[in-house]
């Protein structure tokens, strides 16, 4: 025998282990975009559907789309039915801060999207949420917060005008940017430039005359601050006069001005650099960070003949050369990377206890596990809301903190009150199995795809394995360290991106 036959490393050719039909690439494709990861239960329905397409079809209609379990979650907190004024006494009064409520809510969020059979509605509720962001933290919006996510989610597979009035004329909205105290003495510009910067128009196509008027125009819509808390359209503090923006203009001589915001932000809505605006924020979500222009143009023009509708637009999205070339194409951000870890281990979640007991409960601690991947939910304190695209979370700090997160969930080891995790024997598809084949059926549960050489190899170092060795329940992997296994697959690209 050579010295180089000796020393030679094994031949790593994966296996094929005989599971559930996996969907085809293009398929996987859409409904991982659209979805907070692919289970073998979500595979198994759009099987049901007819295919991706299909059930992409199905789930633009949520309200078709039973989710019983999800809508239950929100009785785990009951502040978030509390109006503003209450919601106010109890942080004064130390029974709850506004920054506890807001945590919860973030939590929600989390489960809900680990939960919900409504996939591609909570993918575009974020979306959306984070287009018109109002963060959760601050003591004064908080208290009108969770109604405004509740508005992003009634209007995110709607029409894009109706959404934008319902943004900007909420309360939220209104407090974060100051239009609740601007009035038509004092207006004030905060929430009129960036409705033109930020949620519609965008950058040079407006002057700061533009600004000036949008303020004027948006004048009377008042909270009561640090009062009651009463939201009202106050016609007094509405400006009236001659208006102009860009290439809207209105005589505005009603001291209720809400029609003429209607007719504005109706303006804005179908101008056609919203078009792009808009059609280029789902491109750079959906498709990939540089969306070619003409894919932009092709939707944007989607959009306007469809008179803002959404649904249209992703149709022609998914349909689109561009998106079906775009497979691996998205980096999964921390809360997308959270979310599809908890889905795919198939953990349980409890309900935790009513008050601050109960705080290493999983679904607490998970927005621990959020933050330190780099941003909780709802927290980015600007109005431009958290970054969207790949390179923003693809630093060295966040694949290892991405790293440590799956380390710590394929052990179980970190949160345990609250959860129950599948254990290393339930992986085991049979009693013997060769090492190879173990890796290509956890491929399959977890990347809903078969395994590679690479990952194969990876495996094998990690857990100091050979691809035809047999394991059983007994065999040391599986007693103690079956960790390695799940979190190497878990580290995998096919896992960190979507």
């Amino acid at each position: 025998m050579t010295v180089a036959a000796s020393t030679a490393r094994p031949a790593y050719r994966p296996a094929r282990f005989p599971g559930a039909p996996l969907l085809g690439t293009q398929d996987r494709h859409l409904v991982g975009r659209f979805s907070y990861g692919v289970t073998p239960a979500l595979a198994a329905q759009v099987r049901a559907a007819g295919g991706a397409r299909r059930w992409f079809e199905q789930q633009l209609e949520p309200d078709r789309v039973a989710d019983r379990q999800a809508d239950a979650l929100r009785s785990w907190w009951p502040s978030f039915e509390r109006g503003p004024a209450e919601l106010w006494e109890r942080q004064v009064a130390e029974v709850e801060g506004g920054w506890e409520v807001m945590e919860d809510y973030a939590r929600w969020a989390l489960v809900r999207r680990i939960t919900s059979q409504r996939q591609v509605l909570e993918v575009m509720t974020e979306l959306w949420e984070n287009h018109f962001n109002v963060p959760a933290v601050g003591d004064a919006q908080f208290t009108y917060r969770v109604s405004y996510g509740d508005t992003i989610r009634r209007h995110a597979l709607g029409r894009f005008d109706e959404l934008l009035h319902a943004a900007i004329t909420h309360p939220a909205m209104g407090i974060f940017l100051d239009n609740a105290v601007s009035t038509a003495k004092h207006p004030n510009e905060n929430l009129g430039r960036e409705l033109l910067e930020l949620h519609t128009v965008g950058r040079g196509q407006f002057d700061e005359d533009d600004v000036k008027a949008s303020a004027r125009i948006l004048t009377g819509y008042r909270v009561d601050l640090w009062n009651t808390w009463k939201a009202a359209y106050s016609p007094r503090d509405h400006w009236t006069g001659p208006v102009r923006v860009m290439g809207f203009s209105d005589a505005n001589a009603d001291r209720d001005g809400r029609e003429v915001v209607r007719r504005y932000l109706t303006y804005l809505a179908h101008h056609p650099a919203t078009a792009v605006r808009v059609t280029r924020r789902l491109a750079v979500k959906l498709v990939r960070d540089d969306p070619p222009q003409a894919l932009v143009d092709r939707l944007a023009k989607v959009y306007l003949d469809a008179g803002t509708e959404l649904r249209p637009v992703l149709r022609a999205l998914v349909a689109s050369p561009e998106f079906k070339a775009s497979v691996g194409a998205k980096v999964r951000d921390p809360g997308e990377d959270v979310v599809a870890t908890y889905r795919v281990l198939r953990a349980g979640l409890a309900r935790p206890p009513a008050g601050r007991a109960g705080g290493e409960y999983a679904v607490r601690a998970m927005l621990w596990q959020v933050g330190n991947l780099g941003v909780s939910p709802f927290s980015w304190p600007r109005p431009d809301g958290q970054p969207i695209d790949s390179e923003s979370w693809s630093s060295a700090s966040r694949v290892l903190a991405s790293m440590e997160l799956h380390w710590t969930l394929a052990g179980g080891w970190w949160p345990k009150q609250g959860i129950s995790y599948r254990t290393p024997a339930q992986w085991l598809p049979r009693k013997r199995i060769r090492f190879d084949l173990l890796v290509d059926h956890l491929s399959q549960q977890l990347l809903h795809r078969r395994s590679t050489a690479t990952l194969l190899r990876a495996c094998c170092e990690a857990c100091v394995m050979k691809p035809g060795e047999v394991v059983t329940a007994d065999h040391a992997l599986v007693k103690w360290d079956f960790h390695r296994l799940l979190g190497t697959v878990l580290d995998s690209p096919a896992h960190l991106t979507r």
